[in-house]
């Protein structure tokens, strides 16, 4: 059973959220972009190296994060004692979108047979649901407030192109902060840590820029050491996997290596990994050390069958048709891979997905009505027992 995971590298997340937060958004994107060059500024930073960042810790302790492409060998499994199978739930980005997973997280409480899940890992917007569905079905109101109370469409109001052009991104991360903080307090880094305890694993991923690597942060790992500085960096890391370039500026966090203090560049996760499943070398090796048990559920907060839509020819529309297929594609990729070792290892696989008639995101933002309907729908599914299938699309 694996304490720490990974998956294949992807670009993900520009697909929901172009698509959601509408032409506007991407009209001002593709300006900033264009104009850039000239009238950009950039906020100093302290160098590094990159000895520095190979030797890199965080809050002074060795083990709070691994990476995707790490050897099989830094990942530890626990061998089949007998007992009842793991069960691995992977929350993948979408932004809006994650109100399907919310939906079908709480539906599935309704019907009465979620699982304590073993290992609950997210990406983006999964990462900012991560912690709460770990925590069980005592946070699906905390959720459910999250995703369809209009708080959200609180994070894009008043887009403005000045601060791509002379700041360090389109809306600031004080809000995006600020959403984290008001949910995630000492009470809940207390209950990660008591189960992490137990064995159960939390896990949310980041995007190092300044290495290219796909961080896979322990959370359960930095809520036990139980310290203000170490509550600040549980908050980080989640705003930093829902961080998407452009749209929010980067969460610089606190490392040092060889001596040298600096801070490391994370955005959002889903800009090298769609959905976290297993370690890239354990995909590629093919087979799980040991004779673990296991049921892997991939919750995907967006629709990953193909579409037929006819484009508009133009800059916007073409950029963001494509980005929305290289999305989809590699998170294909990652689904069919799992599938594929599941099968080999004799685990158990499931895939949730936002079927491809369901009617698209509406151009402005993080529509509430959107989201609520997005909810429901997942809700429906998992209460009646439809949200999970074992094939592939």
């Amino acid at each position: 059973m694996p304490s720490l995971s990974s998956a294949t590298e992807a670009s993900s997340s520009p697909d929901g959220w172009i698509r959601s937060t509408g032409a506007r958004l991407i009209g001002s994107l593709v300006l900033a972009c264009s104009l850039a060059l000239s009238a950009c500024t950039s906020v100093p930073r302290i160098p590094y190296t990159a000895a520095d960042a190979t030797a890199s810790r965080v809050l002074d302790i060795d083990g709070l994060r691994r990476y995707a492409d790490e050897p099989v060998t830094k990942f530890s499994f626990e061998k089949d004692n007998g007992s009842a199978a793991k069960t691995y739930l992977a929350l993948s980005g979408g932004g809006a979108d994650g109100a399907y997973g919310v939906g079908v997280l709480n539906g599935w409480s309704a019907a009465g047979n979620r699982p304590a899940f073993s290992v609950v890992s997210g990406v983006s917007t999964g990462g900012l649901i991560a912690p709460f569905a770990f925590l069980g079905p005592q946070y699906d109101d905390t959720l459910r407030e999250l995703y369809t109370s209009g708080i959200a469409e609180s994070l894009l109001d008043d887009p403005s192109i000045i601060r791509v052009l002379f700041g360090s991104g389109l809306f600031g991360n004080t809000r995006l902060r600020e959403l984290v903080a008001r949910y995630v307090g000492p009470e809940i880094l207390a209950q990660v840590a008591r189960e992490n305890a137990k064995g159960r694993k939390l896990l949310v991923v980041t995007t190092d820029l300044d290495t290219q690597r796909t961080a896979i942060w322990d959370m359960g790992k930095i809520a036990a050491v139980g310290t203000p500085e170490a509550l600040r960096l549980f908050r980080d890391v989640m705003a930093a996997s829902a961080s998407i370039p452009l749209v929010f500026p980067p969460i610089l966090i606190e490392a040092e290596g060889q001596g040298h203090k600096f801070q490391e560049m994370h955005v959002d996760g889903g800009v090298t990994a769609p959905v976290l499943t297993l370690p890239e070398a354990l995909l590629v090796q093919g087979r799980l050390p040991g004779s673990a048990r296991m049921n892997i559920y991939i919750l995907v907060n967006k629709k990953i069958e193909r579409t037929f839509e006819l484009v508009a020819n133009g800059t916007i529309d073409v950029a963001s048709r494509s980005l929305s297929s290289i999305t989809q594609s590699q998170t294909r990729s990652i689904i069919y891979s799992t599938y594929d070792f599941a099968k080999r290892n004799g685990l158990g696989f499931h895939l949730s997905y936002i079927e491809r008639d369901y009617p698209a995101a509406p151009s402005e933002g993080f529509n509430t009505a959107y989201m609520r309907a997005l909810y429901q729908y997942g809700y429906e599914k998992a209460a009646s027992g439809h949200a999970w299938t074992s094939t592939l699309p």
